[in-house]
């Protein structure tokens, strides 16, 4: 599998969280290159903040990871894969869905998402269990 069959991930988000998840997928893998890449809406507006992302979408291949979909980041990621074959966008994000993006990007996307949005929502519990 060559680097251009594996996608590329941005993360969309408030304040320094895009920067910190990114920061923390480094700290536990290593480096990653540029495969993933953070952008913040700190003193940005919504057409600020799509006109930053659609400048880092390189790859035909992208997954654009938003904290919150109703947000400015989550509506200015949607615009940007509007009609864009090859871009998807996943709201929610955290380590354990990134974690697994870093390691699985070459997969096709149509088997990638769903893995991810599993890996997502596995790593949400409450401790203890409630019966």
């Amino acid at each position: 599998m060559s680097e251009e069959d594996e996608a590329t991930g941005i993360v969309v988000g408030h304040g320094a969280m895009a920067r910190g998840l990114v920061d923390a997928v480094k700290r536990i893998v290593g480096d990653v290159g540029d495969c993933l890449e953070p952008l913040s809406n700190d003193g940005k507006n919504p057409s600020e903040i799509k006109r930053d992302l659609e400048a880092m979408l390189g790859t035909p291949k992208s997954v654009i990871f938003v904290d919150l979909m109703s947000g400015s980041c989550g509506m200015a990621a949607l615009a940007n894969c509007h009609d864009c074959e090859g871009r998807v966008v996943v709201s929610g994000v955290n380590l354990p869905m990134l974690l697994d993006f870093v390691f699985n990007r070459g997969m096709p996307l149509a088997d990638l998402v769903p893995r991810l949005l599993e890996q997502g929502r596995a790593a949400i519990v409450a401790l203890p269990a409630s019966e």
